[in-house]
This record gives structure tokens, C-alpha cells and sequence, in this order.
């Protein structure tokens, strides 16, 4: 029984939120259109088969490695945290 205001399954509604959002996010981030042959960043040219694979990809693997480590630094999801914290 919940005491409160929360509901019975608030936590359980606040994670699938997250989960939803985070695959959203990730959705758009797919790339859509031809591939390009050099990367935006570097100039490098991008392999045929990473072109094949991933459909409108612009980086080379590396500057795309460089890209998520930022992107991860800034990540607004607190996944260091311990189950108990996230609970609260």
C-alpha cells in the first residue's frame, strides 16, 4: 500500500519513462539517407562497409567514438546511482 501521494507503481511508471525516452533519443539519432564518404569531422574516409552498415553515417569510427564519450559525459541519466537512491 502506498502513503502519499505516489501511486502503488510510480517508480515502476518513472523507470519506463526513462527507458522510453532513452530509445527515443536514440531513434532519432539513427541516421537516415546515403552515407557519406568522408567524415564531417576529419576528412577520413569512411569504409564501404561502415557506409553499408549504418545507412546515412557521417563520422568515421573514431570521431563517432570521441562523439558518444561526450554525448556520455553529459548524459542526464544518473546511472551510477544505487537502486536504493533511484527509489526515493
Amino acid at each position: 500500500m502506498a502513503v502519499g501521494w505516489a501511486g502503488d507503481d510510480a517508480v515502476t511508471k518513472q523507470i519506463d519513462s526513462t527507458i522510453e525516452d532513452a530509445v527515443a533519443n536514440v531513434r532519432n539519432k539513427l541516421g537516415k539517407g546515403p552515407s557519406r564518404k568522408t567524415c564531417l569531422e576529419c576528412g577520413a574516409d569512411i569504409p564501404i562497409k561502415r557506409q553499408q552498415a549504418l545507412p546515412g553515417v557521417q563520422y568515421c569510427v573514431h570521431c563517432q567514438q570521441e562523439m558518444d564519450k561526450d554525448a556520455q559525459k553529459n548524459s542526464l541519466y544518473n546511472r551510477r546511482g544505487s537502486k536504493d537512491s533511484q527509489l526515493r
